[in-house]
């Protein structure tokens, strides 16, 4: 009998490949990171057959070193990068050129011109999403116009189209051998052409961005039994698994935290921080500059939604310190270098490197240090680049409690970024709530994991997922009321002196 449920987090800086025991703890778990490749300003691509490549290596690993063979494995879970755009010759497998990732702008030009002759308002009703960069169909749109052949090539049947999950599950289940074609409500809900109330591509969606509809693949529920497709002997797997969950990366962490009732939300700090709130069977349209998204949806049951809060640069600012300016060697250096000062210094750093998202969506911000004085050191820069993340975090809890009329009282945190145990303290003094991190705080492929097994009966319903959940670590707010005013005026002025920076309008 197979004793454990795997997943594979395929995301932006990296692909990881996590086993998992029946009470939610981790097994074993290999990880490699991918290139992030930047040819000019404002473009951001991968490689997909890097990606396939890491996947591979990553699920052979796992395996490896845990001892562990394909009849171990009751079912396969796939969680990703949402957003980001590949496409590739189904005849081959060869992609006909780089993914564009969702942090890309290139298509700030075609976003903007959404919204100036009303297609926007209906993607809006439609999609439950405004017109911007972060999402896959302007990034097609362009690569369907700027990929010599490629439109062509799609009219014919030879491109297809698939975000992350959709390019990782293809080559899994055989490749240009059969491989299935296929993604779920959580990814297609990211793409501004999926209606929210059919949950299937919508024609007019379609024809605002040129789209052929035979590139697209199949939607088909969260979790399901019946499964997408089962691994190749071949493959990296080495044997035929049950491939039978696939979710996108914030909305796999919702099912990881157990956010499965109506009000329940958490934060999943990474590349980006992604704060989501369940609101049940309902679609709760934003008027606070929030996304309307897909949840999940498990076998026959009705889709549950969700609001959800994007914002674009966090864990990838901290990046930035090291790889671009080099005051840090290490992620974990950022928590060692901004604790030696006891506040920012009266400097804000706004990591706009993408645009602003929610709340504002303002693809023509940039980023911005301000406020600097010959006083200010490297250790305030990083101590502004953690409280960038915690006040970004804030815009988006106001937003969504003005769009509930749900007050946060705690919050469920998740992430890379959630082991800086500064950065932690000052969202709890930010926000003045408790912030939760619990015991597995990878919880974006454990919420894979959880679906596929589901889906299988490795685990018998979500009351069997809620009594796996454990706090790992608590913080409580520190500073005043007026502290916490005052920071956030503050940050709010910095905010206002990113925007404008760049013509969106051609």
């Amino acid at each position: 009998m197979a004793e454990f449920v795997a997943s594979i987090d395929q995301g932006t800086t990296s692909t990881r490949c996590m086993i998992f025991d029946h009470n939610g703890l981790e097994v074993g778990r290999s990880q490699l990171e991918h290139s992030q490749i930047l040819p000019r300003a404002g473009w951001v691509e991968h490689n997909p057959t890097e990606i396939w490549g890491t996947t591979q290596t990553v699920v052979t690993s796992a395996l490896n070193n845990t001892h562990l063979k394909a009849s171990d494995i009751a079912a396969l879970g796939i969680t990703n990068q949402r957003e980001t755009t590949i496409v590739w010759n189904p005849k081959n497998g060869q992609p006909y050129c780089n993914a564009i990732v969702w942090q890309d702008t290139r298509t700030d030009q075609i976003a903007s011109a959404l919204d100036r002759d009303g297609r926007g308002d209906v993607i809006r009703h439609k999609a439950g999403l405004p017109p911007a960069t972060y999402f896959s169909a302007g990034k097609l749109q362009w690569l369907l116009e700027n990929v010599d052949g490629l439109r062509a090539a799609a009219e014919r049947g030879e491109a297809l189209f698939g975000t992350p999950d959709v390019w990782v599950l293809w080559n899994m289940t055989g490749g240009p051998h059969g491989g299935v074609h296929i993604t779920d409500p959580t990814n297609a809900s990211r793409t501004m052409l999926m209606n929210l109330e059919t949950l299937d591509w919508d024609d007019e969606l379609l024809s605002f961005f040129g789209i052929p509809r035979q590139m697209l693949p199949q939607i088909r529920p969260s979790s399901s039994p019946q499964p997408y497709g089962l691994t190749k002997p071949d493959g990296p797997l080495l044997g035929e698994v049950p491939v039978t969950a696939s979710l996108g990366d914030q909305q796999a962490a919702m099912v990881g935290q157990v956010c499965l009732k109506p009000g329940e939300a958490k934060n999943t700090y990474g590349t980006g921080n992604f704060l989501l709130l369940n609101t049940g069977e309902k679609i709760v349209r934003s008027t606070n500059g929030l996304l309307t998204t897909v949840c999940y949806q498990f076998g026959d049951a009705k889709p549950v939604y969700a609001l959800e809060g994007s914002i674009a640069v966090t864990g990838s600012a901290v990046q930035w310190l090291r790889d671009q300016l080099g005051i840090i060697s290490g992620a974990g250096d950022s928590e060692t270098l901004a604790s030696q000062v006891e506040d920012n210094g009266g400097i804000y750093f706004v990591p706009a490197f993408s645009g602003l998202f929610a709340p504002y969506w303002r693809s023509d911000a940039r980023g911005a240090i301000v406020g600097l004085s010959r006083f200010n050191t490297n250790a305030h820069i990083a101590r502004a680049t953690l409280e960038a993340i915690c006040y970004q975090s804030r815009d988006v809890v106001e937003a969504m409690e003005a769009d509930s009329g749900v007050k946060l009282e705690i919050l469920k945190v998740d992430g890379g970024v959630t082991l800086n145990e500064l950065c932690m303290q000052i969202q709890s003094d930010v926000l003045g709530v408790d912030v939760v991190r619990p015991k597995v705080a990878e919880t974006t492929a454990l919420g894979a994991a959880y679906a596929a097994g589901l889906a299988v009966g490795y685990w018998a319903d979500p009351e069997d997922l809620r009594a796996n959940w454990q706090e790992g670590r608590r913080w409580t707010p520190h500073w005043t009321s007026e502290q916490r005013d005052k920071g956030f005026a503050g940050w709010h002025m910095a905010v206002e002196r990113t925007l404008g920076w760049v013509n969106v309008e051609g």
